[in-house]
């Protein structure tokens, strides 16, 4: 399946190199191993994670060709999008940040078997590391994907985008209805939506958006609310 990457990848003007995609085969097989033990993805046939969650994930390289900076991925989960974006782009240095230990510990055991640098992964709440100040309004590029709506995951997320940079939430079809209810949480958190990216992934296997959000103001203190509260009570107009 890593040809049919690359194939892809190519015809949405994405190099892949040749030298990772036995990259992408391990991790394919350390994902389906660890999710025999607990649930990290309910994909598990090999061409469905390549496309869904591989390519999905490098999806963000249309957008921006090249990533160097440091890149915060919010509920990580299996690693994704963090770890596929990590390995098109070695220099990147990458933190995953997700609430469950087994999640963490398998994020931390596969950035070694994969020989993946400069990779931290975090154990805790968005809403407590929002307010951490060595995490918040640290970081140029936020993205988060599969985790919550965009209303709620704008909460999450912004605090930890320095001024002038930016979140990017990977998104389904109703990403488009998402936005348009968390005006109200871009406004009041310091984000300002600039663009939203469509596509359609291979062999007819679903639409998604990559909603694109510019961080310009620095979100005021009281935000993130503790934890839960994003999630029970939405920002909204």
């Amino acid at each position: 399946m890593g040809n049919e990457l690359a194939e892809e990848l190519f015809a949405r003007g994405v190099a892949l190199p040749v030298a990772v995609v036995p990259v992408f085969e391990h991790y394919y097989e350390l994902l389906i191993s660890a999710n025999e033990k607990f649930n990290l993805t309910s994909i598990t046939e090999r061409s469905e994670v390549f496309m869904k969650h591989f390519l999905d994930s490098l999806q963000l390289l249309t957008w921006r060709r090249r990533l160097t900076g440091p890149l915060l991925d919010v509920g990580s989960g299996a690693g994704l999008p963090g770890f596929p974006l990590k390995i098109v782009c070695p220099e990147l240095s990458l933190t995953l940040l997700d609430s469950s230990r087994k999640r963490v510990t398998f994020l931390l055991e596969t950035a070694q078997e994969l020989g993946l640098e400069q990779v931290v992964a975090l154990h805790g709440r968005a809403e407590d590391f929002g307010r951490n100040q060595a995490y918040r309004e640290r970081f140029p590029l936020v993205v988060s994907r599969a985790v919550a709506r965009l209303s709620v995951l704008c909460e999450l997320c912004l605090p930890f985008v320095e001024p002038g940079g930016y979140f990017v939430a990977y998104k389904g079809p109703d990403g488009t209805a998402e936005l348009a209810a968390a005006q109200t949480a871009l406004k009041e958190l310091g984000g300002r939506h600039e663009l939203t990216l469509p596509y359609l992934l291979p062999q007819n296997m679903g639409q998604r958006l990559l909603i694109v959000i510019k961080k310009e103001e620095a979100t005021p203190i009281k935000y993130p609310r503790k934890a839960g509260i994003p999630e029970k009570r939405p920002l909204k107009g």
